[in-house]
Parts: structure tokens; C-alpha cells; sequence
């Protein structure tokens, strides 16, 4: 389904898009972060938040790292503060780098079975599939902090892969 080259390229993609978000971010306050703006998870933060969530309840899954607190509720506060969450997703994007880097193939098939909190039953689907899942969640989400900072005339810049600078994806 997918290759190991197709994890690192996405785990490249989601830290250069998380620096765009961390720019046009810059200057805008914690009262606009966490104005409700509509969005499924509310607020800028709570939808950054979340998809940091997220990602760390999926690498606990696939690699093993500590599962973040809480739960799909409790997601959109798991940084109190933009500083906070800065730092963490900063970390988070190093670590999904080095593990998208370190992946062998054989680690790619096969099964992953977990217990979902959001559906309240055991789930079991192929990790290739969960990978794609992981990525493809950070771009859904990040679409709509897109579309929040756009609101508040804030500029994101360009999302699209295809136009990644080669030094983003290297």
C-alpha cells in the first residue's frame, strides 16, 4: 500500500506545514487562539491541539511512545497555552521524522489492533492503512486551522505537497 519513502516524505510534509502554522500564528493572542470559530474542535488551539493529540495517541499505537492523556474530549486542551503547544509539537514532529526515517518495510505489514475511544469497541486494520490514517488526520485538520487563521486575515501560506520546497522534504 505504502512504502517507507512515503512516511518520511509525509512526516517532512506535516513538520514544514507545522512551521508554516507556527508563523502566521505569530503575534496572534491567546483570546484569538481560543475564540470559538465554528470548527468541529472550536478553537485554532483546541483543532492544533487535537491533531497533536492525535498524532501521539497514533505513534503510541505504531511505535510504542507514551499514549498522551485523556481522551478525544479532552484532546483540544492537551497544551494549555500557544508556547506550550508550540514546544510539543515541535518535539513531536522531530520524533515522527526519526521514525518515519527508521521504518523498514516489514514494519509496514501486518495488523494493528487497538481499542478506540471514540467508537468504544476493539478496531483491527492494517498499519499501512493506520499510517495513511495518521497523515491524512493532520491534513483534514490543519485544512480547517487553515481556514480559521484565513478568517482572522491571518496568511498560512501554501499547503499543497507538490509545491514543498525540496529542502522541506529532504
Amino acid at each position: 500500500m505504502i512504502s517507507t519513502d512515503y512516511a518520511a516524505t509525509m512526516a517532512r510534509y506535516n513538520a514544514w506545514q507545522n512551521r508554516m502554522l507556527i508563523a502566521a500564528l505569530e503575534g496572534l493572542d491567546e483570546a484569538g487562539l481560543r475564540a470559538d470559530r465554528g470548527a468541529f474542535f472550536g478553537s485554532i488551539l483546541g483543532t492544533l491541539n487535537h491533531v497533536l493529540w492525535a498524532d501521539r495517541m497514533w505513534m503510541s499505537r505504531l511505535a510504542g511512545w507514551r499514549r498522551p492523556e485523556g481522551g478525544l474530549h479532552e484532546s483540544v486542551a492537551l497544551a494549555p497555552t500557544h508556547a506550550a503547544w508550540q514546544a510539543e509539537r515541535e518535539r513531536v514532529d522531530g520524533r515522527l521524522i526519526l521514525w518515519a526515517d527508521g521504518l523498514r518495510p516489514a514494519q509496514l505489514r501486518g495488523e494493528l489492533t487497538w481499542l478506540s475511544g471514540a467508537t468504544g469497541a476493539e478496531v483491527t486494520k492494517p498499519i499501512a492503512l493506520c499510517v495513511v490514517h495518521m497523515f491524512n488526520h493532520q491534513a483534514h485538520h490543519r485544512g480547517q486551522v487553515h481556514a480559521m487563521l484565513t478568517a482572522a486575515g491571518r496568511d498560512p501560506g501554501v499547503t499543497d505537497l507538490a509545491l514543498a520546497p525540496d529542502d522541506a522534504l529532504a
